[in-house]
């Protein structure tokens, strides 16, 4: 036999954990962590559990216990303050002193004779009581007390605590597997980005924009409270191919071509477009940008141009066809002429691997923390797992996006593997239950160990049909619940805040897409939008409970075009409700209902609400409110919550 029949507790589905502890779990600093377990024994004993958790593989063990919630589930919670990888176990064991002390008083409560009970108390606390004075001093007073007075004594409060604070842990059950978690920045988990095209940030109509333009906007974008801008491509375009205005396969010999298109005869993924300016313009904009509390999030497609200097120099590297042609890039029926994708199934494919590390190894050595990552569905699952954890190794704050707007089978199998944020569905959740429904499954699944959601209304490629021909007011709600359901999320730059609604008949793209021109902006005017990103993004720095995609706690609302929600801290001291207007065009009310439990309100409700964007204020007095969301007012409520000290 090679079971140990001594060890009776049983501990299974212990969480979190990704793929059985393929992967680690993934959370930031100061996140709280929650280690629950299924933990069970024979008979009527009582148990203890604890985790047991380290950071690195020689770190020293600390113990939390662990809590019995119901239906032998236990859960223990504990928040992690340092960047690293963290290592934790559970244990269990039947606790005879506390099946001592329970059967102890129930007999008591009956009347019983307790007279060999008292003399096991003593045997178990002579156990517990080495080198300490309390438990010492506790096991003389029970063994020099009368009868009467030994009873009073274990049944006394203090005796019971005694008992809580001193687990006699024998023949302890390990799980045996020790799980990981990566705990990385905070930026990780809350971050607010605005994408514009470098080349389109001329204040000046019809020039080519630069990187000394685009630091001269960095004061605006700080002011209105991101700090992440992100760029699309910033190589040398392709010349060979080119695309033209809305994707024509023609393109004239003024039109810039798609900045995807990367490589020309001015270099490829290691060089920048010469009209953006020089390696020391972008790295000044790096540091200039970090000053503001601005990280330049660079994208990083790996597909080639037809005259990218790597078709010529490693023509090993592409899908070569029977007719001496190279195949470019196909969603059939769309074609992408302009581009060639690699061959990641080349007999070359680890100088393939090589290389393209080395294109991420460059840009973090020029200044660059975040990279949004192009199409990575479209790339082996293998070669990210590996590439995003060799870059890890030179800096482990480097935070990866997925742009992957594909299965989500796919989708959870990139960011199990090491990308640090993701892309979403949200751009097309708009009813009311398809949002509850999408951040139940966010929040609630499994995926919530290692998906990090970004929330972005549209991008360069999306223009849903929900905003199509919109006005401001639908703009504005999507933004709302863009950022303050996920502490994640991003603006298509002033392309979104200036309300760019036209599209290509019947389909969800931008008609006139900047992908293929350089547009002109009015960078000096601000409007509606504008300012409500300013107050939205402030209300989210100044409230810890915006800066959670994880603590959302929807409320019931009696019309189906308000959705509520709220976000708390752990210990209540910040609260937000958030109401939203789904209906851009006309004004809806209803009754919302708070959660009584969650906020600990007690009969006599005294709840003090500020509203963070229109700074009116309200006092709510019983369970059920009355709202109103007027859109051409403002289509959303963002509530402070201050809960009067009588009721906590």
């Amino acid at each position: 036999m090679t079971t140990n029949g001594r060890y009776r507790v049983i501990i299974e589905n212990v969480q979190p954990i990704v793929d059985n502890g393929l992967h680690p779990a993934k959370l930031t600093i100061g996140e709280r962590v929650d280690v629950t377990a299924a933990i069970f024994s024979d008979g009527h004993d009582h148990i203890r559990a604890a985790v047991m958790y380290k950071k690195g593989k020689e770190g020293k063990w600390a113990e939390v216990a662990m809590k019995h919630t119901s239906n032998d589930e236990w859960i223990a919670s504990f928040y992690l303050n340092e960047k690293g990888e963290y290592f934790f176990t559970v244990q269990a064991w039947v606790d005879h002193f506390e099946t001592w002390h329970d059967g102890f008083i129930k007999k008591s409560e009956a009347k019983l004779d307790l007279k060999v009970e008292l003399l096991e108390g003593v045997v178990i606390l002579k156990k517990l009581s080495k080198n300490n004075p309390e438990l010492i001093s506790v096991t003389r007073k029970l063994e020099e007390a009368k009868y009467a007075q030994a009873i009073d004594l274990v049944k006394d409060e203090n005796f019971s605590a005694l008992v809580r604070a001193n687990p006699l842990k024998e023949i302890v059950t390990e799980h045996g597997a020790e799980y990981s978690i990566i705990v990385e920045p905070v930026k990780a988990n809350f971050s607010a980005w605005y994408e514009f095209f470098p080349r389109s940030a001329s204040l000046e109509p019809g020039k080519h924009g630069t990187f000394k333009d685009c630091q001269r906007l960095l004061p605006r974008i700080a002011s209105m409270g991101f700090d992440v801008i992100y760029f699309p491509p910033i190589h040398p375009i392709g010349k060979i191919h080119r695309k033209g205005k809305n994707n024509n396969v023609r393109a004239t010999s003024e039109e810039p071509g798609s900045p995807w298109a990367i490589g020309s005869d001015e270099g490829g993924h290691k060089s920048l477009l010469q009209a953006l300016g020089s390696l020391d313009d972008f790295k000044r904009l790096i540091a200039e940008a970090k000053k503001l509390n601005i990280d330049i999030a660079m994208d990083i497609a790996f597909q080639c141009a037809p005259d990218h200097p790597y078709v010529k120099a490693h023509p090993e590297w592409f899908m070569q066809r029977p007719d001496g042609s190279i195949q470019y890039a196909e969603n059939p029926p769309k074609k992408y002429q302009d581009i060639y994708p690699f061959n990641f199934e080349s007999e070359n494919w680890e100088s393939l691997w090589e290389e393209l590390k080395s294109v991420f190894l460059y840009w973090v050595d020029q200044g660059v923390k975040i990279f949004r990552v192009d199409n990575p569905h479209t790339k082996p699952i293998p070669f990210w797992e590996w590439v995003i954890a060799e870059v890890k190794k030179k800096d482990p704050d480097v935070i990866f996006l997925s742009e992957a707007f594909t299965r989500p089978k796919i989708m959870a199998s990139l960011a199990k593997i090491g990308f640090t944020q993701s892309y979403t569905y949200f751009t097309w959740r708009v009813t009311k239950s398809e949002l509850i429904t999408y951040m139940d499954e966010l929040i609630t699944s499994p995926s919530r160990n290692y998906f990090r959601p970004n929330f972005w209304p549209t991008t360069p490629d999306i223009l849903p049909y929900h905003l199509q021909y919109k006005g401001e007011n639908s703009f504005i709600l999507r933004f709302a619940l863009a950022a303050t359901l996920s502490s994640n999320y991003g603006v298509y730059g002033a392309a979104y805040e200036f309300y760019e609604n036209k599209p290509i008949t019947d389909k969800e793209e931008f008609v006139d897409s900047e992908k293929y021109e350089i547009r002109h902006y009015d960078w000096k005017r601000t409007n509606r939008m504008t300012d409500i990103m300013t107050m939205i993004n402030k209300a989210r720095k100044e409230n810890k409970a915006l800066q959670s995609t994880w603590n959302i706690q929807f409320c019931t609302i009696e019309n189906s075009n308000l959705i509520a929600y709220l976000k708390c801290t752990d210990d209540l001291s910040n609260i937000i409700l958030t109401v939203v207007n789904l209906d851009p065009d006309s004004s809806q009310s209803g009754y919302v209902q708070l959660p009584k439990v969650k906020l600990k309100l007690s009969d006599k409700i005294n709840v003090k609400l500020t509203d963070l964007i229109t700074e009116e204020n309200y006092t709510w007095a019983q369970e059920w409110n009355f709202v109103e969301v007027n859109p051409n007012k403002m289509p959303f409520h963002l509530f402070k919550l201050t809960v009067q000290e009588s009721n906590m």
